[in-house]
């Protein structure tokens, strides 16, 4: 082996060895079309902004059922299984042996740093209020359309796998600013809207395609909501 090649190896070993025990770190697309991103495995919300855009969402909402809102009696937050389970039998990440809270900062997070499933460090641009956030702590997982809503909506019927999925599915989960969360809690659109108007035909076309997917109906002024934030 030749002095040059002798260097190399050596090289490369001390980098091998300097990144032992480090949290692996990686980096994300920017976020994704909800009229593209149809099964939520991309990243992110990014806004829909030209008019066409605008109309095809619109198109998505027109489709939705609506019925009265119902009642919230026997709703429990185990009545959708365990927090953050990996057990749904139908949805994309489950059964890769990661929480689905992990599995949602690695998809939506930039400039990664992971221990095994926990993600560690990343900086989050959250679709709601337009803030970057760079710590865990602050970060809430989001459904997008509430699990009390869709209880009181009709999925108090729903088999308990149905109710699983619908808990961990990711094209109803949004890591977000934890107080803007905490602020829209188990509201529908026509009650809390994202802080931020520029994201709100987005949002409401994820809400619609979440509901479409459960076949789930929503309220008459939740619909006319919605619709009114894609004109």
């Amino acid at each position: 082996m030749s002095t040059r090649d002798t260097i190399a190896v050596i090289a490369g070993a001390v980098m091998i060895l300097a990144l032992i025990g480090k949290p692996a770190t990686t980096s994300r697309a920017a976020a994704a079309s909800p009229l593209t991103n149809t099964d939520g495995t991309r990243s992110g919300l990014a806004p829909l902004t030209t008019g066409t855009e605008r109309r095809q969402g619109a198109d998505v909402i027109r489709g939705l059922r609506t019925r009265p809102m119902g009642s919230k009696a026997g709703y429990d937050r185990l009545n959708y299984g365990a927090n953050w389970a990996d057990t749904a039998p139908g949805v994309p990440y489950a059964h890769n042996g990661c929480r689905t809270r992990d599995d949602l900062l690695a998809r939506d997070g930039h400039d990664l740093a992971r221990d095994g499933c926990a993600v560690k460090r990343l900086r989050l641009e959250d679709p709601y209020t337009g803030r970057t956030i760079t710590r865990p702590g602050q970060i809430q997982v989001d459904h997008v359309v509430p699990l009390s809503y869709a209880w009181r909506m009709g999925a108090r019927s729903w088999p308990m796998s149905k109710r699983l999925d619908f808990a961990q599915d990711p094209l109803n989960l949004l890591p977000v600013d934890g107080a803007a969360n905490e602020a829209k809690d188990g509201s529908g659109p026509a009650s809390w809207l994202p802080p931020r108007a520029r994201i709100r035909c987005a949002y409401a076309v994820r809400f619609a395609q979440v509901a479409r997917k459960y076949r789930l109906p929503v309220t008459p002024a939740d619909k006319s909501t919605m619709l009114a934030q894609c004109r």
